[in-house]
């Protein structure tokens, strides 16, 4: 092999072009340009391609890995083109590597060093590398074929006609084979289609093709394995299926895992063979790369739009049996074949609370497995992940994993997942899996700590109402309550029923403004205050003062509304009601022969004042005759910006006359509920004395 500095130029034919050009991506445009320039001045344009091709392969790799200006220098002779390229880029100085179309021994070496420069040892007449002292610079030599004339002629004068190459015995440049300027070319320059669907197959078939027929391959494959349990696939095929017997040409596609792969080639071992195959290899494998991250990409999104629909709907449940059994649902298929949820009870003892199986016919085999209880059981493995607070692998025929459960530092059970069908868990899996425990331990708490809330708001409500009304001969009460939608929610709303010492009843019926558990220790607070009032013989007015003075002192800005009505026999049949109104609504009255009209006068409600006024009214009630009370619950519930109102009320009641306390409290309550679709806003309250003397 022959080595030089650098190209040999000089004489008066010469055509020299030196320019200096920017690190940019229009650089290798430019330096084509320049060259094509020289070559049609001294009328070679039979070496246009290679120049075009290695001119392009020197400068983009000088900006690529030099990033530095660059000196581009073209000379063109009777015979040949020289170019330069020099960078600034400082570095160490190498061994100089030079030579005329390497032979097979060197081929390896020059394609560990890129497969820019495999290209230009393929085509340059001789090429190399010199160091200066600001940089370095590569160049190659091109030389077009001479006849026998030129070369009598080049001798007498004294000439070399291919300064850089050794000849044979006549001057003659050594013969190269291997593939074509213009082949080599389209191998570089085939890409997929930019707006096909799936482009890798047509390009990998495109590009195997190609190659093939550069090294001559009777048959070729590219086998692709893209991670997803399918195994590896074929991607792209050329000629004839690669025999098993002979000695195939193997390259690995240099991807990322989950994707491996490899380019086949049934071809002759050759100088250029294994380079051209690890060329095509290294192009496929970029796009596949680019395949492989895009969908990565896409797949990462789907799992957060599956993460953000799932956590939508465990938080739409405020029921823990429903949770519960929503979150097998959200798992199977898409994450496993099976999914079990168990909760840890206040015994510490692990109970099956939810499962799901792709296969519903498997799934009492699912729960008997998962009913085992020995060392190597699957319960085991779930207590093992409990302990230990992380993922744990489950072995044998239920194959998974499982993971704690934990919502706010406490571990609430497992999330048990089976193995995917054709494949196991990947690491998006998993993490998904382990953000799905997360959301669905929280989520599970949140309907503990609901369901707690609404059982201490049920016992606190029924604790302010009494469990029942007193059955009472010629008096019928009765009495309908519908909390607010909110039902973790206490409200304020209150009735009741209690005897007085003179042998009459008092009805009570109250609103406390506000809800939640301060209203409803102002609730039970009224609620007492009145019944040691009452029970001590205090007249009505005297009891409501107290109240008040009661209220006004204990402060906080609570007040209350309240109706009072002594009920006792009358003249004949008849019954006499003691009507004292504090601030709430007046009652309607209902007489059995037909009409209903509003009865009482308005007082102070209680709470607000220092001094308050609430005046007596009588009203007698006749056989079948009803007095209705209710709290503004019915009368402020909304349709749009419609209210139903008190008169509504009364048109409502006035149809019932002559029924049963029980079916009046009935219909008033089912009409105001109907009247919006909306649940109520506020506690509906409906107490009902009647007259049911014959």
């Amino acid at each position: 092999m022959a080595a030089e500095a650098g190209p040999t130029t000089g004489g008066p034919d010469e055509h020299v072009r030196r320019v200096r050009l920017p690190a940019d991506r229009r650089t290798p445009a430019t330096a084509r340009a320049v060259v094509r320039s020289v070559l049609a001045e001294a009328h070679l344009e039979e070496l246009l391609n290679e120049a075009l091709l290695l001119t392009t392969e020197l400068s983009t790799n000088a900006v690529e890995h030099a990033q530095t200006e660059l000196d581009i220098e073209v000379v063109a002779d009777r015979v040949g083109l020289s170019v330069m390229v020099s960078d600034f880029a400082p570095g160490p100085v190498d061994e100089l590597t030079v030579g005329v179309r390497n032979d097979s021994a060197d081929i390896a070496q020059v394609a560990e060093r890129g497969r820019g420069l495999l290209l230009v040892d393929h085509f340059a007449t001789c090429w190399g590398t010199t160091y200066l002292p600001s940089g370095k610079g590569v160049w190659f030599r091109l030389d077009r074929p001479v006849s026998a004339a030129e070369r009598r002629d080049a001798l007498a004068e004294g000439r070399r006609l291919a300064p850089c190459a050794p000849g044979d015995g006549d001057g003659n440049p050594a013969e190269a084979s291997g593939p074509s300027a213009a082949a080599m070319s389209e191998l570089m320059q085939t890409r997929p289609e930019p707006y096909a669907d799936d482009p890798l197959p047509d390009f990998a078939t495109d590009l195997l093709t190609r190659v093939a027929g550069m090294v001559g391959a009777t048959g070729g494959l590219v086998r692709l394995d893209r991670g997803d349990g399918q195994g590896a696939q074929v991607l792209a095929r050329y000629g004839r299926q690669p025999r098993t017997d002979s000695e195939l040409l193997r390259v690995p596609l240099a991807v990322q895992r989950p994707y491996s792969g490899e380019l086949e080639l049934d071809a002759v071992p050759s100088a250029y063979a294994h380079p051209l195959a690890a060329l095509a290899a290294e192009r496929l494998s970029l796009h596949l790369e680019n395949d492989r991250l895009r969908r990565a990409d896409v797949r990462r999104q789907a799992w957060l739009t599956f993460l953000a629909e799932a956590s939508e709907l465990l938080a739409q449940s405020l029921d823990v049996e429903l949770t519960m059994a929503l979150i097998p649902q959200l798992v199977v298929p898409r994450l496993g074949q099976w999914c079990a949820v168990h909760i840890t009870d206040e015994w510490g003892r692990l109970n099956l609370a939810a499962a799901s199986h792709a296969d519903e016919s498997v799934l009492p085999q699912l729960h008997e497995v998962l009913r085992e209880t020995g060392q190597d059981s699957i319960q085991a493995r779930l207590r093992e992940a409990i302990r230990i607070g992380t993922q744990v692998p489950l072995n044998g025929l239920m194959e998974g994993f499982a993971v704690p459960l934990v919502a706010r530092g406490q571990r609430l059970g497992t999330l048990a997942v089976g193995r995917h069908q054709r494949h196991r868990h990947d690491p998006d899996e998993v993490a998904v899996l382990e953000d799905v425990a997360r959301r669905a331990a929280l989520a599970i708490e949140n309907a503990r700590i609901h369901a707690e809330r609404r059982r201490v708001a049920q016992t606190l409500q029924q604790s302010l109402l009494p469990p029942v009304l007193p059955v009472i001969e010629g008096i019928g009460f009765a009495a309908e309550y519908v909390p607010t939608g909110d039902d973790a929610e206490v409200g304020g709303d209150f009735y009741d029923v209690l005897p007085l010492p003179d042998g009459r009843w008092l009805v009570v019926i109250g609103d406390v403004s506000g809800k939640g558990v301060q209203a409803a220790a102002v609730t039970g607070l009224v609620r007492d205050v009145i019944r040691v009032l009452v029970g001590d013989g205090k007249p009505l007015p005297e009891a409501l003062t107290r109240l008040n003075e009661t209220l006004v002192e204990r402060g906080g800005g609570r007040y209350c509304t309240l109706a009072l009505a002594a009920v006792g026999p009358g003249a004949g049949n008849q019954l006499d009601v003691s009507l004292h109104l504090a601030g709430h609504d007046r009652p309607v009255l209902l007489r059995t022969a037909g009409g209903a009209s509003f009865v009482g006068a308005g007082g102070t409600a209680l709470g607000l004042l220092d001094t308050i006024t609430s005046p007596t009214s009588m009203v007698p009630l006749d056989p079948g005759d009803a007095l209705i009370f209710y709290t503004d619950g019915v009368t402020e519930r909304r349709r749009g910006r419609e209210l139903f109102g008190p008169d509504r009320l009364r048109e409502a009641a006035a149809p019932l006359a002559g029924y049963s306390a029980d079916v009046v409290a009935a219909r008033l309550r089912s009409t105001a509920i109907n009247f919006s679709a909306e649940p109520p806003r506020d506690d509906i309250a409906v107490l009902i004395i009647r007259n049911d003397a014959v």
